[in-house]
């Protein structure tokens, strides 16, 4: 491992002007940035401590949340408000690894964490156009079962680890940052980037912004809502399709649907097509069936992840279904 310094920020202006330094890394929970400095991956010269950000789960005037940038995961999935209010992102949380690493990983850590590709955590002997621009994709030829069927570019067809991230995506939660030019407001759906032919650049932060809070939007959609992940095991193992779902009736009509996708993009996938069919029809499984068809009119697969595209049409076809029947 490359020798490196380290330092604790005491505030998340602190910590903006130590980020946006060459060679500097923001260190929360550790449970991404330092498995990528044992393979080589990252090398920073020097971690940035931020865990004295804010780990306060607060409720808003209006009934949503927000949730401090250094809360931990399990804190999260644990409170009240958010099994109360918004389970699927309970569930994701509980979906997405051990109690362990629950336990250290903090919300803003969650949201930056890198693929796992297996060629971009190979620097010893795989191209990857994320970790180096423009050296070529393993992926491409190679073993991409785990890959992108959404959004891909012949670039990279990396998909974004987090389940969390998927969740938030579908309650429109809204990323809150800060930097040496002030503090701004990101939606979390444009918080993450698709590769085009820059796969390197993942996310909408700035040199020096740091993530400061996470907020969550009441929402009726919001309270009845799950979150299913269909993986290759059990446990401990990353999604190969997910979906966070929500639904709102009235009177037989869906009032609100809340729809993201996991484990088919660069980015958690809000299923903004599908929403869009479903909102003021009826809650059938032939409505759901011609609005995930909609939606997943563009996948464009590899030859090893076809089966992708099936699986999550049939996966979120039967949470929304499971979801009405819920309601009757």
């Amino acid at each position: 491992m490359t020798p490196f310094s380290f330092i604790r920020s005491t505030s998340a202006e602190e910590a903006g002007t130590l980020a946006a330094q060459n060679g500097h890394r923001l260190l929360g929970g550790g449970t991404n940035l330092v498995d990528l400095m044992r393979k080589g991956v990252e090398q920073p010269t020097t971690l940035v401590d931020v865990t004295a950000l804010s780990t306060d789960i607060t409720e808003t005037v209006k009934g949503g949340l927000l949730i401090g940038a250094a809360a931990r995961n399990s804190a999260v999935a644990a409170h009240p408000i958010v099994r109360a209010r918004f389970p699927m992102l309970s569930r994701a949380i509980l979906a997405g690894a051990s109690a362990q690493i629950r336990n250290m990983a903090t919300v803003a850590g969650n949201l930056m964490q890198r693929t796992r590709c297996a060629y971009f955590n190979d620097p010893a002997a795989s191209r990857c156009n994320k970790r180096l621009p423009g050296s070529g994709c393993d992926a491409a030829g190679g073993f991409h079962r785990y890959h992108a069927v959404l959004g891909a570019s012949p670039s990279c067809s990396a998909t974004h680890p987090s389940d969390m991230c998927v969740a938030l995506a579908a309650l429109d939660a809204r990323v809150h940052l800060a930097g040496e030019a002030g503090t701004r407001v990101v939606p979390l759906v444009e918080f993450h980037l698709l590769p085009g032919d820059r796969p390197d650049l993942e996310t909408v932060l700035k040199a020096g912004e740091v993530i400061t809070a996470i907020e969550i939007p009441p929402s009726a959609a919001g309270r009845r809502s799950t979150y299913r992940k269909v993986r290759d095991r059990a446990s401990y193992a990353f999604a190969l399709v997910s979906v966070a779902a929500g639904l709102s009736m009235r009177d037989g009509v869906i009032e609100d649907v809340r729809l993201a996708f996991g484990g088919v993009a660069a980015k958690p996938w809000r299923a903004l097509v599908a929403e869009a069919a479903l909102r003021g029809g009826d809650a059938s499984p032939a409505a759901f069936a011609a609005a995930l068809d909609a939606e997943l009119a563009d996948a464009k697969p590899l030859a090893g992840n076809a089966f992708k595209i099936d699986l999550l049409r049939r996966t979120a076809g039967a949470v929304l279904s499971g979801l009405n029947g819920d309601m009757r």
